[in-house]
């Protein structure tokens, strides 16, 4: 009999990577969504028919954090993630067999913002504001109360690099030349990061930091991902907070002089707050993902022995760059 994967939030492209993965190992995989195909989130029994039983439980469910944080769009981004992961909590919980395993998604921006030194799972310096809250808030509805039945673990992610936004925006901008080293600096004030949740916290003023394009840069690639999924899996000694990122973190200067190399472009163009605040509004995003300063360590995987297969910037992006 083919052992049962539960995915939860399985439409995005690391849902179907997983997926892709999982089957390949000999699972049967259900994937529950807004729409299925398997279960709908607004349908917790249905939920609680495919996680009982299952092998293995993975919730990567939320609202992309692709957009501007607008009022609604943080709002969504918040519920999205704690609805979801209570109704996992609930099914597991009520399992007559529950998984033995629980991985649920989390984000590596739940730590400060580090210049000094790299953030590994031991360190409790969290941030401040929007993001971190919503971390903080995911993970608490995941560890809450007692499931002695299953190990669980929250998977703080990084940048994936592959198939996705933040991955196209960053090919996007070498080629068109501004691929150059962004900067950090002073900005209009505004409340977009704004602590949310039980207990909002207040981001740190100014908003922007002279960093000089050397905000560190924490990354991960797809098949690293996936193949952390599976440490995680068959280590019973795993558990709670697992940095998923590689161990070669890169400054921001390193970042974009690698993706200029990879997509052939001999220039790019630096950029200064002043100018990409109006541009990713345009782009309707944020620009957080150039601008914070990750960096993280995976102590955790280390200390299981997790080889990566793409350990530096580099090669990672010209693999990508290769699949595309």
């Amino acid at each position: 009999m083919s052992r049962r994967a539960v995915i939860g939030g399985g439409s995005g492209f690391l849902g179907t990577a997983l997926r892709e993965a999982l089957e390949a190992d000999g699972y049967e995989v259900a994937v529950i969504g807004r729409e299925g195909p398997d279960a709908r989130w607004d349908d917790p029994a249905a939920v609680r028919r495919l996680v009982d039983g299952a092998e293995l439980l993975i919730g990567l469910a939320g609202r992309s954090i692709n957009c501007r944080f607008t009022d609604r769009n943080r709002d969504e981004i918040l519920q999205s993630r704690v609805d979801t992961t209570r109704v996992l909590h609930d099914a597991v919980a009520q399992a007559e067999h529950p998984p033995a395993v629980w991985m649920n998604a989390s984000s590596a921006t739940i730590y400060r913002y580090a210049l000094d030194r790299a953030q590994t799972e031991s360190d409790t310096e969290f941030d401040t504001g929007f993001s971190p809250d919503v971390a903080r808030t995911w993970e608490a509805e995941l560890f809450r109360g007692e499931l002695p039945r299953t190990r669980r673990v929250a998977l703080r992610i990084t940048i994936v690099l592959g198939d996705g936004d933040a991955t196209a925006l960053l090919f996007r901008l070498a080629r068109f030349g501004v691929g150059g080293p962004q900067f950090d600096g002073w900005w209009f004030p505004h409340r977009r990061y704004r602590g949310i949740g039980p207990e909002p916290t207040e981001p740190e003023q100014p908003l922007g930091r002279r960093s000089r394009g050397y905000q560190r840069f924490s990354w991960i690639h797809i098949d690293d991902f996936i193949g952390a999924v599976r440490t995680i899996r068959d280590d019973d000694a795993i558990e709670g907070p697992v940095n998923l990122a590689a161990p070669g973190v890169v400054t921001n200067r390193g970042l974009m002089k690698a993706l200029r190399r990879v997509v052939g472009m001999p220039f790019g163009l630096p950029a200064w707050r002043f100018m990409l605040e109006p541009a990713m509004w345009v782009l309707r995003t944020e620009p957080e993902l150039v601008l914070k300063s990750r960096w993280i360590a995976p102590a955790v995987l280390e200390r299981a022995g997790y080889v990566f297969r793409f350990p530096a910037i580099e090669p990672a992006l010209s693999d990508i760059r290769a699949r595309r």
